[in-house]
């Protein structure tokens, strides 16, 4: 599988998206939130709809949520074919995910990707029971 981050990919949907923040469950791992949500195929264009995002309140600079949300991007896009997409086809369902930034400072690419890892992991063990 591409190791690519398309549009189909994303999580645009505004009926979507308020679906999944009012019925979707979720944990943390620290320093990302992770909500997500099943649903049918039918609904979404990838087995995993991603949205990113990092806290205005916390990163008043647009620069700094910017970078944040592109190591995010990055260690997601990199990671996704080992483990989630896999798991997801599997199950023949399709997967709503948010992944919120809630940590208070900047923190480097090896420990967004550690951190990532982690989470991904927890997801897939939270979707299997």
């Amino acid at each position: 599988m591409k190791k690519t981050f398309k549009k189909e990919e994303r999580l645009c949907n505004k009926s979507l998206l308020n679906k999944l923040f009012h019925s979707g469950s979720s944990f943390v791992v620290y320093p990302f939130r992770m909500v997500y949500m099943e649903v049918s195929l039918e609904k979404v264009k990838s087995p995993v709809s991603v949205v990113i995002s990092v806290s205005k309140r916390r990163f008043k600079a647009a620069p700094h949520r910017n970078r944040i949300k592109r190591l995010i991007r990055e260690a997601y896009r990199q990671q996704k074919s080992i483990a989630l997409y896999p798991f997801m086809e599997s199950k023949s369902l399709g997967l709503l995910l948010a992944i919120q930034y809630v940590g208070k400072e900047e923190v480097p690419f090896a420990t967004v990707w550690a951190k990532m890892e982690k989470a991904l992991a927890q997801l897939i063990n939270e979707n299997n029971q």
